[in-house]
C-alpha cells in the first residue's frame, strides 16, 4: 500500500550541482548508486581535507589540537599559515552579541525538497552574518565560476531565507589554505537581485528535477547533455551513454577542481526522507 504522506527528499549543493551538470549522471550516481574507484592520490587529498575540518571544528569548539598537530606536519603547515594570514578568525574579539558556530547545519523546503547547508563556520552579529568556508586544494579557482557553483549560491539563498538578515548584510568567503604555497579567500558579497536570481533558478531547476523523478518511475531515463559536452569527456558513465569518444578516466585537473568542491555530496538512497 501506498503512503499517502508527502516525503521531502533531501538536497545538498552538490546535487544540485551535478544535476544542473547533468541529469543522467544524477540518475547513476544517485538512483542507481554506480560508482566508480575514487583514484588514491585524490582520497588521499580528500581525507587530508577532511582532517583539517575536523581540526578547524575542534579548535572552535575549545577542544585542544596541539597533539593532532605534533602528527602531521602538513596540517601544522596550514594551520600556521591561515592563522598568520587570517588572525582576526581565528582570534576573535570576545562579545556576547556576537554568534559563531563550527559546521553550522541549516535546512530549508523547497517545493517536496528539502535543502541542506552546512556552514564551516558562521559568525553573525546584530549586522551582519558571515559564512566561512575551507578548501584545501592546492589552486585558487575561477571567481566566476566558483561564485555560480552551487554552494556559493545555495548558502547565501538559505540564510537569506532562514534568517532575519537581509541579503546585503550577508557574505560568504572561501578560504583557500594551500593555494599557491599560501592561503588566499575569495568573498562573495550578497543582494537582492542575486537573491531573486537563486530563488529563480531553484524553483526551475527542482520543477525540472520532479518531472525527471515521475518520469524515472515510469522507466524513462533522466535526460544527457547533448552531443560533443565536454561533461561526457570527463564522465566515467560515458560508455554507459554511448559517448565513445570520451576520455573516461583523464580528468583534467580544472574539472578535478570543480568536482571537489562537490565533496561534501550525499547519497540520495541513504538520506532518510522527512514526512509532513
Amino acid at each position: 500500500m501506498l503512503s499517502t504522506q508527502t516525503q521531502l527528499l533531501r538536497l545538498s549543493q552538490g546535487q544540485l550541482n551535478l544535476l544542473e551538470r547533468c541529469p543522467r549522471q544524477f540518475q547513476h550516481t544517485y538512483l542507481e548508486q554506480l560508482y566508480s574507484p575514487t583514484e588514491p592520490e585524490r582520497e588521499e587529498h580528500q581525507t587530508l581535507g577532511s582532517r583539517f575540518h575536523l581540526l578547524m571544528q575542534q579548535r572552535e569548539i575549545g577542544l585542544p589540537i596541539d597533539g593532532f598537530l605534533e602528527t602531521d606536519t602538513q596540517l601544522q603547515s596550514w594551520m600556521t599559515g591561515f592563522a598568520n594570514a587570517a588572525p582576526d578568525i581565528l582570534t576573535p574579539i570576545t562579545n556576547s552579541q556576537t554568534f559563531r558556530e563550527s559546521e553550522h547545519y541549516r535546512t530549508l523546503q523547497v517545493q517536496n525538497y528539502l535543502l541542506t547547508v552546512v556552514y564551516d563556520l558562521l559568525i553573525a552579529d546584530n549586522q551582519q552574518a558571515q559564512i566561512f568556508d575551507w578548501k584545501t586544494y592546492p589552486k585558487l579557482p575561477n571567481k566566476c565560476k566558483l561564485e555560480q557553483n552551487w554552494q556559493t549560491r545555495l548558502y547565501l539563498y538559505v540564510l537569506a531565507e532562514t534568517s532575519d538578515y537581509l541579503p546585503e548584510n550577508i557574505s560568504m568567503t572561501y578560504w583557500f589554505v594551500q593555494s599557491e604555497g599560501k592561503p588566499q579567500s575569495i568573498k562573495f558579497s550578497y543582494n537582492d537581485i542575486q537573491h531573486e536570481k537563486t530563488a529563480k533558478k531553484l524553483k526551475q531547476l527542482l520543477t525540472k528535477l520532479s518531472l525527471w523523478l515521475e518520469n524515472y518511475q515510469q522507466k524513462k531515463d533522466f535526460p544527457q547533455v547533448s552531443e560533443g559536452s565536454k561533461t561526457c569527456e570527463y564522465c566515467q558513465f560515458a560508455k554507459r551513454c554511448d559517448r565513445t569518444y570520451a576520455q573516461g578516466s583523464q580528468i583534467s585537473e580544472e574539472y578535478s577542481q570543480t568536482q571537489n568542491l562537490d565533496t561534501n555530496l550525499m547519497n540520495i538512497s541513504s538520506i532518510q526522507e522527512v514526512s509532513l
